[in-house]
């Protein structure tokens, strides 16, 4: 067990957690079944890059990372997933809202 990737020295659940349940989020990368969902091979896509889901719980892992549970409606799957692999939809900074300009409208409709 001495070789497992603990990213370093930074422990994540010092601080508050960086999404709230509820929260609209989407995939930065694909996900696929490292063997711990039921039902499908591994290597399965359970998610897809830009997938919208829903932050459903939080909890932590090894007691160093927060991990959200999110709900992809697209394809029924709800995974866990760090911080670092989905973004917010629903508190996007202003620089980030004046550079989508007229799609910051249409990314507040998607639900």
């Amino acid at each position: 067990m001495a070789d497992i990737n603990r990213d370093g020295d930074s422990i994540e659940i010092a601080d508050p957690p960086r999404f709230e349940m509820g929260e609209r989020v989407v995939a930065r990368c694909i996900v696929r079944n490292d063997g711990t969902y039921n039902g499908y091979d591994i290597g399965h896509v359970l998610v897809q890059r830009g997938e919208i889901g829903f932050v459903r719980s939080i909890g932590t892992f090894l007691q160093q990372f927060y991990i959200y549970a999110v709900e992809f409606s697209a394809s029924g799957h709800q995974v866990g997933m760090r911080a670092k692999e989905i973004c917010t939809l629903d508190h996007l900074p202003d620089d980030v809202l004046e550079r989508l300009g007229a799609d910051a409208e249409r990314l507040a409709s998607l639900r």
